[in-house]
């Protein structure tokens, strides 16, 4: 029978066979017998992109590795290739597919943004696309090609194209914004990810939602988080992590100085998890946070006061859980309209909302970003606003949630046109 320690040798050599096999170059199947003879014009191995590509446009190039992969060319990428942005959704490329795309946009100048959401690029795709970027990564020096945007979602990515990626973010100094949710990363994938996130120095957000990247994964983020100093939006919900992964996430969220924004809505914790996450943001003088999503989470009274205390020192700081225990009274109950409390202080100092607003607008551009606008409130003394209110009234004035609250269409309202009741009352008939 086996014993421990060949069993233990044997699950090292397993791990590192799968997380170190290199990926195979972007080179499609062999070309037909008499197309071999003839010689083709067309080279698409990337392992040298200046000789490979030299004289081929994109289109050229796509539709000849469509050809060679035995796949129908998606018009809607080539009539796109010398635009910006490229929408794919939902275009049932597969790995092949996916694979003549890669190809071509090895040597494209144009295209910054790509989307392929739903495809079933599955891990092969993966490699495929990692293999891109990589190439990415040399000839970004030159400026020859960019993508600063990927969506990756829905592809079944399974922890070995997690692998991968994970390989590519080491790398790649390009990519600023990647959505991989519903990939089934899982552990293995998600370990690899933090390892190269690392060393990232490009990736501002990241979306890895519906991968049950579990406890172990977000420990792997949290060590990733300790060292990476680029990262500013982090989406972990609906991944399968507890009080325990919560607290090696805040190993990370304790020194971390870029975080902003931490959605982890969905995962089952409870107010000790909660809890954990908030005094993170506590003990880090460094600490960017300026929202936390655990909007399923039912917390307690001991809870909202340490909230409360460190929302005085972190006014900027917006904490979104679920119900509090023990309280059975409704919120509206609790928390007076903040838009009648601003509308009865204008009224009684003759103000416009423009005029309360320009007080608090240093930049005097009539747009506040909702982080200063939150900080300013909190800490202006002319009208008691709580936590809540300030919430509420950011939803009122940001309702399509763009980060900055505008108020110049203000600007020339009169005190007796009452314009935040007007603003109010509007409001109320679009919410019913």
């Amino acid at each position: 029978m086996e014993n421990e320690s060949e069993k233990d040798t044997a699950d090292q050599n397993e791990e590192v066979s799968d997380t170190s096999e290199t990926p195979e170059p972007l080179s499609p199947p062999e070309a037909p017998a008499e197309k071999a003879t003839q010689g083709s014009d067309i080279d698409l191995e990337v392992k040298d992109p200046g000789r490979a590509f030299a004289g081929v446009t994109g289109a050229e190039l796509y539709l000849e590795a469509c050809r060679l992969m035995e796949v129908v060319p998606v018009s809607h990428f080539t009539q796109n290739l010398a635009k910006p942005y490229i929408n794919l959704n939902h275009h049932g490329l597969g790995p092949k597919g996916v694979k003549a795309i890669a190809i071509a946009l090895v040597s494209n100048a144009t295209v910054t943004h790509l989307e392929l959401e739903d495809n079933g690029i599955l891990a092969e795709g993966a490699i495929y696309m990692a293999e891109m970027l990589r190439e990415n990564c040399s000839l970004q020096e030159l400026g020859n090609y960019q993508v600063k945007k990927l969506d990756l979602s829905h592809n079944e990515f399974s922890e070995k194209g997690g692998q991968l990626l994970g390989q590519m973010l080491a790398n790649n100094t390009a990519l600023e914004i990647l959505d991989l949710s519903w990939n089934h990363l899982k552990r293995k994938g998600t370990v690899a990810l933090g390892t190269g996130l690392r060393g990232n120095g490009a990736l501002k957000i990241l979306n890895l939602s519906w991968n049950s990247i579990g406890n172990e994964g977000a420990q792997a983020l949290g060590e990733a988080l300790k060292v990476n100093s680029t990262l500013v939006h982090l989406d972990i919900s609906n991944n399968q992590i507890n009080n325990e992964g919560a607290k090696k996430l805040c190993r990370g969220l304790e020194v971390n100085g870029k975080l902003e924004v931490l959605k982890m809505a969905n995962n089952p914790l409870t107010v000790e998890g909660a809890t954990a996450l908030v005094t993170s943001v506590r003990k880090n003088p460094n600490s960017m946070m300026e929202e936390i999503n655990i909007s399923n989470v039912l917390v307690n009274e001991n809870f909202i006061k340490l909230l409360d205390f460190v929302c005085q020192i972190r006014p900027e700081l917006d904490v979104i859980y679920g119900e509090v225990e023990g309280r059975i009274s409704k919120i509206p109950k609790q928390h007076p309209s903040p838009m009648k409390l601003i509308q009865k202080y204008l009224n009684e100092h003759n103000l416009r909302l423009w005029d309360f607003f320009q007080k608090i607008d240093k930049d005097g551009n009539m747009k506040i970003p909702v982080t200063a606008f939150r900080r300013a409130m909190i800490q202006q003394s002319s009208i008691p606003l709580d936590r809540v209110q300030i919430r509420e009234l950011v939803r009122q004035l940001d309702r399509n949630q763009t980060g900055i609250v505008d108020y110049s269409h203000l600007k020339e309202q009169k005190p007796a046109q009452n314009p935040v009741e007007g603003k109010m009352k509007e409001e109320e008939k679009e919410d019913k």
